[in-house]
């Protein structure tokens, strides 16, 4: 066995060590929403959907849903709007400052989210905004323009910088060119964008229970039934979380791969 071979053979038993460490706990939830028993228990207590009905006949669970689902869709179509036009800003212009602009565009994510959200709370409650759900999708949007911005860059520089300008040349103008030059080419991370920044926004807990007052989100009111009792619903409501956000993350490498021609004939 060469050295190569090796490597690569470690390498991947390592990655796979990794992603069993990840999924195991994830996977133990999953399967265990299914059981009959009230606790954990080893033999398995038998199949049973009974923990999914109760989270579904919770109404506290089903308005935290609703809000969730509110928070995100909104979160993802504010924050792609303004993560592409960032990045297409960053692809057409040249600035002075445009380092100091990128950095700042990018900083959120790599600002802890408990120190982020306690400065969020601190801000809006000083202008009258705290406690509202339209609050979250503030905090929320903040958080996912970079993911957005970063996806929609990747794409656009993929993109030959003399298409824009032959459609110039050729009569169109600067709005014609990217309608029909520049959106197609980045519709799929655009979509991308989309899947990812919902994802995000539907998984964060942290910011939203800072700034949500009694408008509780989904992984909000997870916390809260954890802190109050353990109960198997929280594994049903962990799993169908869980799912949501992984087919969402699916969608947003479906959409990566996408490939679109750069303009219309």
């Amino acid at each position: 066995m060469t050295a190569d071979r090796l490597v690569a053979i470690v390498l991947r038993c390592y990655i796979a060590l990794v992603l069993a460490v990840v999924f195991a706990p994830i996977v133990v939830s999953v399967i265990y929403s299914f059981d009959a028993n009230r606790y954990p228990t080893i033999p398995w207590g038998g199949f049973s959907t009974k923990w999914y009905d109760a989270a579904f006949a919770d109404p506290d669970v089903a308005r935290g849903f609703r809000n969730t689902v509110w928070v995100a869709l909104s979160t993802s179509l504010i924050a792609t709007l303004i993560g592409a036009a960032t990045a297409y800003a960053d692809y057409r212009y040249r600035f002075r400052g445009k380092d100091a602009y990128l950095a700042l565009a990018l900083l959120p994510p790599t600002i802890p989210v408990v120190i982020l959200g306690l400065a969020m709370l601190v801000f809006l409650a000083r202008v009258g905004l705290s406690g509202e759900l339209y609050t979250v999708v503030i905090c929320h949007v903040v958080y996912c323009i970079p993911f957005a911005m970063a996806l929609v860059r990747l794409r656009l520089a993929q993109m030959d910088p003399d298409l824009e300008a032959a459609a110039w040349n050729l009569g169109a103008g600067e709005w014609r060119a990217l309608r029909e030059v520049i959106l197609p080419f980045a519709l799929p991370s655009i979509f991308a964008a989309l899947f990812l920044t919902m994802a995000v926004s539907f998984d964060e807990y942290a910011m939203a229970w800072f700034v949500s007052g009694f408008n509780e989100t989904l992984p909000v009111r997870i916390l809260a039934l954890l802190q109050r009792e353990v109960s198997p619903k929280v594994n049903a409501i962990g799993s169908i979380v869980f799912v949501i956000s992984m087919a969402l993350v699916v969608l947003a490498q479906v959409a990566v791969a996408l490939r679109r021609p750069a303009a219309r004939s």
